[in-house]
């Protein structure tokens, strides 16, 4: 295990800064997020025909790009850092979810469109108990003439964008996934008013929607606790680039603020506020990175890394996010700074995927405490 990137991640990296720079710059950010779509759709295009990144992880046989969880992690943590807005987290879960299915054909026939830009899609698989665990999945679906779910699904990443749903809903033989077409009879989507606006969530109305049952049927919870593994560790990886960015921006501040002639950063309480954002974040990425090669690696140490990987991420970010704004002061505290769209997202990244307190009981129970 190295925790050093390769010259060619480096380059990754350096290529989607750059393209995040031009196409996510604060402006373009603060004007998406207003939208009701939510991203720019020749973005989004970009971002597939130019780079390929929304099949990053997909095999090269279904039209993705074949490369691991680790590079994947490095396109996450550059997104984090710009923030910018676009559907490429809840395609991701989508894709790993149909991977993880083991259901060939469904692969054959989903996951081109993913990774060519084409199908918007995301996982349904919250309600509005807001539990992460089985007990949460309370729709239903049955099989007549074909099979068809019935339910409703919260908070779900970019659901009145989607055009494919990945649907977690319940059969006589137990939790199943389901790929559900957002234009069928029978669904109905909302957009939900959420204190992030710059990522979009939606209440999704399944009655009698047709679906496509992936895998096996009663074996889509063991596919889901995978994949909330792997969620969490990708957004542990987006946290750490925000993180970074705004320890970035308040250490900028601090050197260029001037007060009782002298920059704020040589006080001293500014400068422990900075010190301890700084162990904060180093961390933070110890705990990305070696949960990003885990996950690359399909270690066995996977479940658990993910569980620490995600809370100490989320503790990290919303304080280093709670912290620039202290350090700017008044303006940090301004609709016309970009602090405080920092401090949403790392609020609801925090509660994403189950928050802190959730990972450390499942971290101790993973570990045999």
């Amino acid at each position: 295990m190295n925790f050093a990137f390769t010259e060619e991640q480096d380059q990754l990296r350096q290529f989607v800064r750059s393209f995040m720079e031009d196409k996510a710059s604060e402006a373009a950010v603060r004007e998406q997020m207003e939208t009701d779509q939510g991203y720019d759709q020749a973005v989004w295009s970009q971002m597939a025909e130019q780079m390929g990144l929304q099949g990053m992880i997909i095999p090269e046989e279904f039209g993705g790009q074949g490369f691991t969880f680790v590079e994947l992690g490095v396109v996450l943590e550059e997104m984090g850092r710009s923030l910018i807005c676009a559907p490429f987290l809840s395609g991701q879960l989508a894709a790993l979810a149909i991977m993880n299915s083991g259901d060939e054909d469904a692969k054959k026939d989903l996951l081109p469109g993913i990774a060519a830009g084409e199908t918007i899609a995301t996982l349904a698989f919250t309600e509005e108990n807001g539990k992460w665990d089985e007990s949460g999945v309370t729709a239903t679906a049955t099989n007549g003439d074909g099979w068809v779910v019935n339910g409703t699904k919260s908070f779900v990443l970019d659901g009145h964008t989607a055009s494919l749903l990945v649907v977690a809903a319940r059969t006589d033989a137990g939790v199943s996934l389901f790929a559900v077409e957002s234009g069928a009879a029978g669904v109905t989507s909302e957009a939900l008013s959420t204190m992030d606006q710059t990522r979009k969530q939606a209440k999704v109305s399944l009655a009698n929607a047709p679906a496509r049952l992936i895998g096996t049927d009663g074996a889509g919870w063991s596919t889901m606790e995978s994949v909330l593994d792997l969620a969490a560790i990708a957004l542990a990886a987006e946290q750490v680039g925000g993180a970074q960015f705004v320890l970035d921006m308040a250490v900028q501040y601090a050197k260029d603020r001037v007060q009782f002639g002298r920059p704020i950063g040589s006080f001293q309480a500014i400068k422990h506020k900075c010190a301890d954002m700084l162990l904060e974040v180093e961390s933070a990425k110890s705990a990305a990175y070696y949960g990003l090669w885990c996950a690359a690696e399909n270690n066995d140490e996977l479940p658990s890394v993910a569980s620490l990987a995600k809370a100490y991420c989320s503790d990290a970010y919303f304080h280093a996010a709670a912290e620039n704004i202290q350090i700017h002061g008044g303006i940090g505290f301004t609709w016309e700074h970009p602090a405080h769209l920092y401090f949403k997202r790392a609020k609801s990244s925090e509660l994403m995927f189950g928050d802190p307190s959730y990972h450390r009981e499942m971290l101790a129970q993973r570990i045999g405490l």
